[in-house]
């Protein structure tokens, strides 16, 4: 027996009603792709996030953010980490946390901000069996996709006050300059003590951390600078994240002598009278990297204030001079005391 067309077609629509009403499972994040050992081509391969325009997360994918961030030619960065479901991050002291193998962290560079906002690249680290693997990911012009960038771009870009540069996403080798510590590729943003506590209570709420740290030495937040009269707290911070990573012992400059991380407390080594390794074109004719009361005449500052290469410090990550950091950094000299031999 034949039924009727309109009852043929009212069956179909309450099955396909029935189905779209089943809840299905959400998508999750590629953990083979992550922990193997090959280059996906474009970021939507990973499953980070649910949509093309890598807005929504997938499940297991926290945003953060940093109390003092890097700067980065005034671009906006969403940061990201994904956790592997049954592992759990450590916190060891107020350094860096230890991510158990499978995890990930992303960071999207953007300028603009709502409708105009353009995402320019992604930078990924995955942590593999044999180590972390950082890899650079270019979007389109469509903000479709993210395709696969080893050999890194140059792209014209207008920063928020108006400048034209010629922004640089890094090729695979110099996304280890910076991440690089005793030949290992590293993170180095995400640090205990430049964390914020809602982001563990994030990890938390999903299993993804083994304690709740509790850091004695937070650095300051940079957004609220206006109001923290600590100027050598502030500058401290500022070169801890944006020149320790290289600056350091085990760092890409290391030779310099130079340790600027927010824990030491050596003047010689945080550069206080101390002479260059090399006096080249980089030091502008100053003798030493910091000259107490007298930023005119500090390495350091020359440097920072510069934008020409050669001279400019850092030497990667940067097309334009931070003039919030510069200040900061000069008023921490300015108050020094001058007289050899003071603290």
């Amino acid at each position: 027996m034949k039924l009727p067309l309109a009852l043929l077609a009212a069956s179909a629509l309450a099955l396909g009603g029935a189905m779209a009403s089943r809840a299905l499972p959400p998508p999750k994040v590629n953990d083979t792709l992550i922990a193997g050992d090959s280059l996906p081509k474009e970021l939507a391969n990973f499953g980070f996030f649910l949509d093309v325009s890598a807005r929504e997360r997938s499940p297991g994918v926290i945003g953060y953010e940093l109390r003092t961030p890097l700067y980065s030619d005034m671009a906006d960065k969403l940061r990201y980490v994904y956790i592997p479901e049954g592992t759990r991050v450590v916190a060891d002291g107020d350094g860096l946390l230890q991510f158990p193998v499978g995890s990930a962290i992303i960071k999207t560079f953007a300028f603009g901000e709502g409708a105009e906002q353009r995402y320019i690249e992604t930078r990924v680290l995955l942590h593999r069996a044999d180590g972390w693997v950082a890899l650079p990911y270019r979007w389109n012009e469509d903000q479709t996709t993210a395709t696969l960038a080893l050999a890194g771009a140059r792209l014209p870009v207008t920063t928020p006050e108006g400048e034209e540069i010629s922004y640089r996403i890094p090729n695979k080798n110099q996304c280890k300059t910076c991440h690089s510590k005793d030949g290992e590729v590293i993170p180095i943003g995400p640090k205990v003590r430049n964390l914020p506590g809602i982001f563990f209570r994030s990890l938390g709420e999903g299993g993804r951390i083994e304690r709740f740290p509790e850091t004695t030495d937070p650095l300051p937040v940079w957004t609220e600078r206006g109001s923290i009269d600590d100027t050598e707290a502030l500058a401290r911070a500022y070169l801890d994240v944006n020149c320790a990573h290289c600056h350091q012992p085990g760092g890409g400059a290391s030779n310099s002598g130079l340790d600027l991380r927010w824990e030491q407390d050596d003047p010689h080594k945080l550069g206080i009278r101390k002479p260059p390794v090399a006096a080249g074109r980089g030091a502008g004719g100053h003798l030493v990297s910091i000259a107490p009361g007298d930023p005119d005449a500090s390495i350091l500052v020359y440097r920072m204030d510069s934008a020409e290469p050669g001279i400019a410090m850092p030497e990667l990550g940067k097309s334009t001079i931070d003039h919030d950091g510069v200040a900061v950094v000069r008023r921490w000299i300015e108050e020094m005391d001058e007289r050899p031999g003071a603290p």
